[in-house]
């Protein structure tokens, strides 16, 4: 059955506040099973709780835009999930489902965050740079489906989230497939899609432009408690750009994250590429990479802020992986071990990095049948090593193009070249 929102009340001017409306709808057909939809119009909402049987589907000229009054949005992510220790955030959300099987969002229309109405450049000479910009006022997750079983987002476009977009915690069975992701660049925290303690989870045929990692496979403790280890993940035929990691495991592993894979994708100006980032205790293994291509540069922090939420992670490097303390712990990082990458073919200038500790080595680690170039791309002067959030931070280095501690069973097939805009900054070539 179809539940044509129209005929709940909803009001098709991008002004009046339809969530009342498209929850009737939504309510009524979790009671048969159905579709939902959103027709041509500009639609206004507040948080909607999607429910099981439910496919929520945007026709084509639809647009349903997030409320970002606090009136309008429900912390669910607070009152239901009790799930704050995951990032510190509790801003609600927009979309969101609890113990919910048989979603859907689909269809070719526009789910709009109203980013650009809490982004604001304070640094507006350096722009052009890439420097983050500043943040003002309330800012909602686009979306926190949490415990979902069979969860279908395809086709859709997500528009300049004000935060997070896909987050997703402790899901199964999810495709996500065909979708465009088009948040600022420069707008901090905008990730892409995270699964969070997912299991079988297809992310294919996606576009997505972030301010944050487009891509970021991790393990909270809230939902490492409740569902277990983050695993069977297929990441293939994407297109990422994004001012962090283009495609990333960690930084939260406070349980396994195992039996990966990422093949076929595109990196556009991401200031890394792969990063495998272990602090919390769980392992990262069987993690299988190939046929990635582009490049990655630096961009730079915000000339007028020195602290703050507002700056970037990263310099540059193609692959990044690391095992370290977070700062202010004395909890120790999981093991992180067979990894194997081929046919990883990217502009970079920043060197590979493969940082373990005593306490925590990294190890078997392969690359091959690959080429890295490093060229300046973004007119840095030095060579910094990012180990944040780590006890190390940030620190100059005279570097090779790959630098290695306490990492052991490192095998690294490939070609690489070094031209002369990066040899001053190199110890070695």
């Amino acid at each position: 059955m179809v539940y044509n929102i129209l005929d709940f009340g909803a009001i098709p001017d991008g002004k009046t506040v339809c969530t009342g409306a498209i929850q009737r709808a939504i309510d009524e057909c979790t009671k048969t099973g159905g579709r939902v939809l959103v027709p041509a119009g500009f639609f206004l909402s507040g948080t909607l709780r999607l429910r099981s049987e439910v496919e929520l589907y945007l026709e084509h000229g639809s647009r349903l835009i997030s409320s970002l009054d606090e009136r309008d949005i429900i912390d669910y992510f607070k009152e239901n999930s009790d799930d704050s220790e995951v990032d510190g955030w509790e801003g609600g959300c927009f979309l969101f489902a609890l113990h919910e099987k048989n979603v859907a969002i689909t269809g070719t229309g526009v789910i709009d965050g109203q980013g650009r109405k809490v982004f604001f450049d304070d640094d507006p000479e350096h722009s052009e740079e890439g420097s983050p910009l500043a943040v003002t006022g309330f800012r909602p997750r686009m979306s926190y489906l949490e415990d979902v079983e069979n969860l279908l987002v395809s086709d859709v476009t997500f528009l300049d989230s004000a935060f997070w977009t896909l987050h997703l915690a402790g899901c199964r069975k999810v495709r996500i497939e065909n979708i465009v992701i088009e948040n600022n660049k420069r707008g901090p925290n905008t990730d892409g899609i995270d699964p969070d303690c997912c299991q079988e989870v297809i992310i294919r045929g996606c576009r997505i432009v972030s301010g944050d990692d487009s891509i970021v496979i991790k393990s909270t403790t809230p939902m490492y408690k409740r569902y277990g280890d983050c695993r069977d993940i297929i990441v293939s035929d994407c297109i990422l750009s994004s001012n962090c990691s283009g495609i990333k495991i960690g930084t939260e592993t406070y349980g396994d994250i195992h039996d990966i894979t990422v093949s076929n994708c595109i990196l556009k100006d991401c200031i890394r590429g792969i990063g495998i980032w272990s602090r919390d205790g769980g392992g990262i293994y069987n993690v299988f990479i190939d046929h990635i291509v582009g490049n990655t540069r630096n961009f730079f922090d915000s000339r007028v802020r020195t602290t703050g939420v507002c700056n970037w992670w990263g310099e540059g490097e193609p692959i990044a992986i690391t095992a370290t303390k977070r700062e202010g712990t004395t909890r120790l990082p999981g093991r992180v071990h067979n990894i194997r990458m081929s046919h990883i073919n990217i502009t970079c200038e920043s060197p590979l990095l493969f940082l373990g500790e005593n306490y925590a080595p990294i190890d078997n680690i392969s690359i091959t049948e690959s080429s890295f170039h490093f060229t300046n791309q973004s007119g840095k002067t030095k060579m910094v090593v990012d180990e944040r959030p780590s006890e190390r931070g940030r620190y100059p280095v005279k570097a090779t193009c790959k630098m290695l501690r306490n990492a052991q069973n490192i095998e690294i097939d490939a070609k690489i070249v070094v031209d002369d805009s990066m040899k001053s900054m190199f110890d070695m070539i």
